[in-house]
């Protein structure tokens, strides 16, 4: 091999090479795209395997920068250096392990606690987030209690069982602390009666002592750990009276919740509240002093009523337009001081500040009110509704179910994760990953085991979010995943300091080189800035490009610079390529013939779309072959003289019996059957002459099945094996004229003569008569018998006896007469 000819095949290979790396903009490479190749930060932007080649020269030979990473460093387009691919990075900033609460800031639930990402969008990148329901966690328990008339007997019950609430909850956690509230609805008309009589006493109790005046939410007793004062708290309160049926319930929650330093909240906690009542509530404040929150404790709130609810809005009815502020508004006293002057909260602004403060609602409710307030609880995170006994005789047992209910489930959710996706993956207690941010059935001391995808899915414009945090918590617990986000929106070779303003590479310091890419300067265009927009604008030089009747500038299959179409390259093959004044042209969108385009460079080659054929062969694909070299049969003649011969193919005739590639088989024809038998048996079989190489070389598209007919090929085929079976198979042809063959699976063989059976036969046979013969006599001496006795029997009846005589006795004396006087 020559010099000359190594430097040709080195060139070529080359070629081939740099062709193939630019990947294929029609194959769904979304690196490919216009979006991707405007810069550097744009391309890693678009997509987690998307990278950019910085190389000088790279663009010059009509590639494209951002491509997939494995056909840039795989494919040697691009040097190792000049790829910029950042990589993304996890690191845990705070990574305290779960533990127990031996005191109360010792409890641990969620792992890690902070952790910092760098992070590419479009890029997922996954990591686990440990969950373990802590033992002795602290709990602060507020029950909050409609005191309206109706819950008299109410009242009075869980005075008595506030010890029993204390003992219940000390067996789940050491540390507990218990608080109570009360409330009725707003002063005003027409939810209460306005009349000063009735303003000092609305109602009378069962027992005939006054009511209390009417208040809107009052807390009776912030949380305190000495849980015996609470039913001293609930003995104390009196019920006071209102006009409607629904109660100022909602403007009791949302005291209860925002009124942290009142309540006694522990601020690190699950927050529960008990709601109870009898009426509805009223839509619509945040104090932190009133109700007493304590930290480091799980929040819970029962809410116990037996009505409605009035919500936002309602306050109209008394004049009250001025929406709920969602603060806190509460005396020394205790007292919410302006309820007069506020609506009540919405749904919504529960709902918000119910999640904000990290407090669980167990919505306490008599059995007609449930289904309401079951759909408040969907409504509200971490909440849920429980029935109620008509005296709250069950308010225990409910407290206890309800708090299992919710703290055996871990239910993980987001907070400011705007533009960001967040997929979380477990098993839970079982062998199945599943996509789900819940689980069921958790116990104190269990550990749950999520796995964390975090996506962004875009760069925002403005640069100073490109740092940005967001949380991931447990609904219900204030304890949470804190994520600091590090966006990779940019390279490093576009930052400040790495760029090259006025680079002599951009058209003699018409732009600022970057990323081996020019961004030109105002009034400047072009891959190098080499157009003056001055001479002719960019709008203008597009028109230019623009084929007559169309709106894409070179038909969307090159780029317009300074007026002349430079046509993209079509990379996917390195014969494949766009052309045209307009890039209209194309040599790889002709119809394909056996796989190819034109049925290859022998036959024919694309020329903007259209197939131009070679000699001897025409057609759309160049697909006719006019020799007809493929038309002779083994006889030499044209179609074996029973049909014609078209574009290289036989058509044979339709009124003959003959088939095939060139015509020659038919129903009568044995050849073929002789030809295919020792194949038949090798591979349906495993006999015959051929051995396994050999049947493994020559015999193709055999097919074995259950059963075969005349229709499933040109003719039936039967010869004997080798253990004298005759087996059968039949032969035709696909529409590519391929020989094909079905063997029925099963061979028929003589039958064989069963021997044992016959002997089998002759003795049983035997055995059968004899048992027939003795069957006959035994009959015959049983009738014979049976006669006899009939006989016998038939002549004792008949004999006669003298009935007066004893047969037995015989007289000492006798007669006799003389014959001689016998007439006389």
């Amino acid at each position: 091999m020559n010099k000359k000819w190594c430097i040709n095949i080195v060139i070529l290979l080359l070629f081939i090479i740099s062709v193939r790396a630019q990947g294929n903009r029609g194959s769904g490479n979304i690196c490919l795209s216009d979006t991707a190749q405007k810069s550097c930060g744009a391309c890693i932007a678009t997509a987690a395997e998307c990278a950019w080649c910085k190389s000088e020269s790279f663009f010059k030979d009509g590639r494209l920068r951002c491509d997939r990473y494995e056909n840039l460093a795989k494919l040697g387009v691009c040097q190792p250096d000049d790829i910029v691919y950042p990589d993304d990075n996890l690191q845990l900033t705070k990574n305290d392990r779960v533990q127990d609460g031996v005191n109360p800031e010792d409890a641990v639930q969620i792992q890690p606690q902070q952790v910092r990402l760098k992070i590419r969008p479009n890029k997922p990148i996954k990591f686990k987030l440990n969950f373990r329901q802590a033992e002795n966690y602290p709990v602060d328990l507020y029950y909050v209690m409609d005191l309206s008339n109706s819950m008299e007997d109410d009242k009075d019950k869980l005075a008595e069982l506030g010890n029993l609430i204390a003992d219940s909850m000390s067996k789940i956690t050491k540390n507990f602390r218990l608080g109570f509230g009360s409330f009725v609805d707003k002063v005003v008309m027409p939810y209460v009666s306005t009349v000063p009589r009735k303003l000092r006493v609305p109602c009378f109790t069962r027992a005939g002592t006054p009511c209390e005046s009417p208040y809107s939410f009052k807390n009776q007793l912030s949380l305190d750990l000495d849980t015996s004062k609470f039913a001293v708290q609930v003995m104390a309160a009196n019920v006071s009276g209102n006009l409607d049926a629904p109660e100022g319930g909602f403007d009791a929650i949302m005291q209860a919740v925002v009124c942290e330093n009142q309540i006694g909240w522990r601020p690190i906690s699950r927050r529960m509240l008990v709601f109870s009542t009898d009426a509805g509530f009223h839509y619509a404040g945040d104090g932190k002093s009133q109700i007493g929150w304590r930290p480091q404790s799980r929040r819970m709130l029962v809410f116990s009523t037996d009505a409605g609810f009035h919500y936002a809005g309602d306050g109209k009815l008394g004049g009250i337009v001025t929406p709920n502020d969602g603060n806190c508004h509460m005396d020394f006293r205790g007292v919410y001081t302006e309820s007069s002057n506020y609506d009540y909260p919405s749904v919504s602004q529960i709902a918000s500040k119910v999640g904000e403060k990290k407090v669980n609602i167990i919505f306490a409710v008599t059995k007609d009110q449930k289904p309401v307030y079951d759909k408040l609880s969907n409504m509200i995170e971490g909440s849920i509704a429980g029935e109620l006994e008509n005296d709250s005789s069950n308010i225990v047992d409910l407290i206890r179910e309800n708090y299992e209910t919710i703290t055996s489930k871990v239910v993980m959710n987001t907070e400011n994760a705007e533009n960001i996706t967040v997929k979380f993956y477990t098993r839970c207690f079982g062998t199945d990953m599943k996509e789900t941010n819940e689980c069921e059935g958790l116990k104190i001391g269990q550990n749950v085991t999520f796995e964390v995808e975090v996506t962004v899915t875009e760069c925002p414009a403005n640069k100073s979010k490109w740092q940005r945090a967001f949380d991931i918590y447990p609904v219900g617990l204030a304890e949470k995943l804190r994520l600091n986000l590090d966006l990779v929106c940019e390279c490093e070779c576009e930052r400040p300091g790495q760029e090259e303003p006025n680079s002599p590479l951009c058209f003699f310091g018409n732009g600022t080189y970057e990323c081996g890419k020019c961004t030109c300067n105002p009034g400047r265009y072009g891959k190098e800035c080499e157009c003056d927009a001055s001479k002719v604008s960019d709008e203008e030089s597009d028109k230019k490009c623009i084929k007559p009747n169309s709106t894409t500038p070179c038909s969307g299959r090159g780029e317009c610079v300074c007026g002349i179409c430079d046509c993209y390259p079509r990379t996917a093959n390195s014969a494949q390529k766009f052309s045209g004044t307009f890039c209209e042209c194309d040599n790889y969108s002709c119809d394909y013939y056996d796989g190819l385009i034109c049925g290859g460079s022998e036959r024919g080659t694309c020329d903007c779309g259209n197939c131009v054929c070679n000699p001897n062969f025409d057609g759309p694909a160049c697909e006719c072959d006019n020799r007809n070299i493929s038309c002779i049969a083994s006889d030499g003649t044209l179609c074996n003289g029973h049909g014609e011969c078209v574009c290289g193919t036989c058509q044979c005739d339709k009124e003959s019996q003959y088939r095939g590639k060139t015509c020659e088989e038919c129903p009568t024809c044995t050849r073929r059957c002789n030809e295919n038998k020792e194949c038949v048996q090798c591979v349906a079989f495993k006999s015959g002459p051929k051995t396994q190489d050999e049947c493994d070389r020559d015999c193709r598209n055999i097919n074995v099945q259950s059963e075969v007919s005349k229709s499933d090929g040109v003719q039936i085929c039967q010869f004997k094996d080798d253990d004298d079976c005759l087996f059968t198979f039949t032969y035709g042809f696909d529409s590519n004229d391929e020989l094909q063959i079905k063997v029925q699976r099963t061979k028929v063989c003589p039958e064989s003569v069963n021997v044992l059976a016959i002997v089998g036969g002759v003795v049983g046979g035997i055995v059968l008569v004899g048992l027939a013969l003795l069957l006959i006599w035994k009959l015959l001496t049983v009738i014979h018998d049976r006669r006899e006795f009939a006989k016998f029997e038939n002549e004792r009846q008949n004999a006669k006896w003298d009935t007066g005589e004893n047969p037995i006795y015989k007289q000492a004396t006798s007669t006799f007469k003389n014959p001689t006087y016998g007439g006389n």
